[in-house]
């Protein structure tokens, strides 16, 4: 009987470890660097999209794995859960936080299918996508600022490749500085 509590109130592993993916993604997304040199808009909205990119680099290394789909699954509970708490936090009543966070979650998958394309070798399509997205207030985006962010993706996509599903599944993840940045190329190439 005893067993059967414990279990009941034991925290999940699976829960565990999307917190712990998602306090990694959040600290490395308020890194100072992408609002100060990169340009990214320190606001609101800016900071959300920096937490979606890494989100994304995440789960695309997840989907790649038979046991990443739980965790990726409970990763995005984890961050639409902290955007409810938020939007409580920012004073959004209780009866527009879910049409809220739908249209969040949404602007998640849409994101993330707009950036799926652009890692699919398409460096002009992932350009334009975070023009639209993590710039989206900003009236003309400094092309070597964006082709900058998309060297970092793409570098820390491959990064990831190489961590193991097992430090995942620990709720580890390590990304690289995002000052240690590659050559930037022009867009079109």
């Amino acid at each position: 009987m005893f067993k059967k509590l414990k279990a009941w109130f034991a925290p999940d592993a699976l829960e565990s470890a999307a917190r712990g993916l998602y306090f990694k993604i959040v600290s490395q997304a308020r890194l100072p660097f992408f609002y100060e040199k990169l340009g990214v808009p320190d606001t609101a909205n800016g900071r959300f999209d920096m937490i979606i990119l890494h989100c994304f680099c995440v789960m695309q290394r997840l989907k790649k794995e038979p046991l990443g789909y739980d965790l990726s699954q409970m990763l995005m509970t984890v961050l639409v859960d902290d955007l409810d708490r938020n939007l409580r936090e920012m004073g959004v009543g209780d009866l527009s936080v879910g049409k809220k966070v739908k249209r969040i979650a949404e602007g998640f998958y849409g994101r993330f299918d707009a950036y799926s394309k652009g890692m699919n070798g398409d460096r002009i399509v992932l350009a334009e996508a975070l023009k639209r997205n993590l710039y989206s207030s900003v009236p003309k985006p400094d092309e070597g600022k964006v082709i900058q962010v998309v060297d970092y993706l793409y570098r820390e996509i491959d990064r990831l490749d190489s961590v193991g599903i097992e430090s995942l599944q620990a709720g580890a993840v390590v990304f690289g500085q995002p000052d240690d940045l590659v050559e930037v190329r022009d867009v079109s190439k």
